[in-house]
């Protein structure tokens, strides 16, 4: 198993990465509550799952490359008021069982971990049985169990800016904009064509609800992993015609469907991705065969003239420290890493609010934090997200804390913004989430927080 290390930086240095070889994880002890080592009182520590290598690298490297740079950024401006940020990487390859292995290597480092994201929903499966006992939050921004956002039942888990059922509600209001009207998608077809695991099966159960709803016959089309092999499946939407395609794909499988559909002749700009097929890499080998292709974003796009990209660029690639190659710096998943990072640092921030300005935070701090995050748009613009974000405001019972997407599409050689700023319908998502995560808590046997924990 491969770490990669991100050391902390001093006053007057940025941080160099290093890689080391280690031996595979061994089973770890069972999580204890333990004060931080003194050496790294002063250090908060961001562990990482990226995955660097493997099927889904094209995906996931620029994701990691954004984590990093912007936690860089932080530690050049000062740190989380004094406090600098350690970082740490243990490559998962987007296996789940890896990343339980990582999650155990990890949690108890320097100190203690203060906050994951799995960048994976089967991960995110795993390490919401275990974050819990050992009292660290899971951050899923955009990703992970949509119902998670129901914070009196997943007390640990926070889909920050966004689910699948979010993205997924946004793309139905989409195509049915592009009809007339929701009304007018009575008797289409949408067929859905996904990565055959927890995370292309998460819209489903938005999806059918949606169908009951409206009228229009839903198609579920399969994708054995990694989905270089896609023939039978584009036969399939052959023969049933469908009238939008939507598509849930990851990494090689993304390009592959967009090739194939180019051979079938099924029209580019009526398919719709989820954001994690919405990115250059997914594009750039098919170009101009991809013309037209749509997906949606949560919230952001390509930003490469938002201020945060430019500080980044000024403080951090200008100095020979930049985690991957400068012209990544600013599109799609490179932005989606940037952005999750802040969202790391800024709970961190928030608990600091409560718990001592300029102290270091226990995960279980950082967990009110994230709980209670206040990003307004002054606060967002400040750190240099204007016109990338919109607000996110948290609660014990919402742990998402906003509802916003929009709708990209590729040009040929660029993402470009071709919607306005689209809101998931509450009535719809809010009892899906109620009931979804009431299920859960009678399967697990969990008791719903009470108001007093609530304020804890």
């Amino acid at each position: 198993m491969k770490l990669r290390f991100l050391a902390a930086l001093t006053l007057a240095t940025v941080a160099s990465v290093a890689v080391a070889q280690t031996a595979p994880a061994k089973p770890a002890a069972p999580a204890k509550a333990a004060a931080p080592a003194k050496a790294d009182t002063k250090l908060q520590f961001f562990p990482g799952l990226p995955y660097r290598t493997g099927a889904y690298a094209p995906n996931g490297v620029p994701w990691a490359n954004g984590y990093s740079d912007y936690l860089k950024l932080v530690n050049a401006k000062g740190g989380i008021n004094g406090v600098k940020i350690l970082y740490e990487e243990c490559e998962t390859g987007y296996d789940t069982a890896r990343g339980v292995e990582c999650y155990e290597r990890l949690k108890d480092k320097h100190g203690g971990a203060t906050v994951f994201q799995p960048l994976s929903t089967g991960i995110t499966f795993a390490l919401t049985e275990k974050a819990p006992g050992d009292k660290i939050p899971l951050i899923t921004a955009g990703y992970g169990r949509s119902e998670s956002q129901d914070g009196t039942v997943f007390k640990w888990n926070f889909p920050l800016a966004g689910t699948y059922w979010l993205a997924a509600d946004a793309l139905v209001q989409t195509v049915g904009t592009k009809e007339g009207g929701l009304d007018k998608l009575k008797g289409k077809k949408i067929a859905l064509v996904y990565h055959d695991s927890p995370y292309g099966k998460e819209p489903i159960p938005l999806l059918q609800e949606r169908a009951a709803m409206h009228g229009f016959n839903l198609q579920l089309l399969p994708v054995t992993a990694p989905g270089v092999e896609q023939k039978a499946t584009w036969l399939q939407v052959r023969q049933a015609k469908p009238d939008y395609v939507l598509l849930w794909g990851w990494g090689v499988m993304n390009s592959t469907a967009l090739k194939e559909a180019q051979a079938t002749g099924f029209p580019r700009e009526k398919m719709y991705g989820v954001w994690w097929s919405g990115a250059e890499p997914d594009v750039k080998d098919v170009g101009e065969g991809a013309k037209g292709y749509n997906a949606v974003t949560m919230q952001h796009g390509a930003e490469p003239n938002s201020k945060v990209v430019k500080d980044i660029l000024a403080l951090v690639h200008a100095k020979g420290e930049g985690t991957g190659p400068k012209e990544e710096v600013g599109q799609v998943l490179y932005v989606r890493g940037a952005m999750s990072a802040m969202l790391a640092v800024e709970g961190v921030a928030r608990a600091q609010e409560r718990f001592g300005k300029g102290k270091w935070m226990t995960g279980e701090q950082a967990r009110w934090g994230y709980e209670n995050l206040a990003l307004d748009q002054k606060k967002l613009d400040a750190l240099g997200f204007a016109g990338v974000m919109r607000p996110i405001s948290t609660s014990c019972v919402d742990h998402m804390g906003s509802n916003w997407a929009r709708v990209h599409t590729w040009d040929g050689k660029a993402w470009n913004f071709t919607s306005d700023w689209l809101q998931a319908d509450e009535q719809i998502l809010k009892p899906l989430v109620k009931s979804t995560a009431a299920k859960y808590a009678a399967e697990k046997k969990l008791t719903p927080r009470t108001p007093a924990d609530c304020q804890s």
